[in-house]
């Protein structure tokens, strides 16, 4: 037995996400742990979370919505990873490499979303 979504790609690529996230913030400064941290970690986690409740609803719709809200996550990450760049939290090459890995899930997301109508 598994979960519908355990199935799908995109979930599988948005928690490989959450871990290298999550592996990055514990880089961040002290005093980041209650702001960016925290911040960066909720919306990384969110992403994969929300893949997953939509595909167990009955309705193409709802899980369309919570695609939605998937991207919207990713969009998220993305900003906190332009504000850990510009604190010089991460390098260039860090930055460039989850900033694709998240491109890339956005337009995973994007596909998924298009077919659920």
């Amino acid at each position: 037995m598994s979960f519908k979504f355990e199935k799908l790609s995109v979930w599988q690529k948005a928690m490989d996400l959450g871990e290298e996230i999550n592996l990055l913030s514990e880089t961040f400064p002290k005093k980041e742990v209650y702001n960016l941290s925290s911040q960066i970690l909720r919306a990384a986690d969110s992403i994969a979370l929300n893949i997953s409740e939509g595909s167990i609803v009955q309705s193409n719709p709802e899980f369309n919505r919570f695609l939605g809200y998937a991207v919207r996550s990713i969009a998220e990450v993305v900003t906190c990873l332009y504000k850990a760049q510009k604190r010089n939290y991460i390098s260039e090459e860090k930055f460039s490499e989850l900033y694709q890995k998240s491109f890339e899930l956005m337009n995973m997301t994007l596909a998924l979303k298009s077919k659920i109508k």
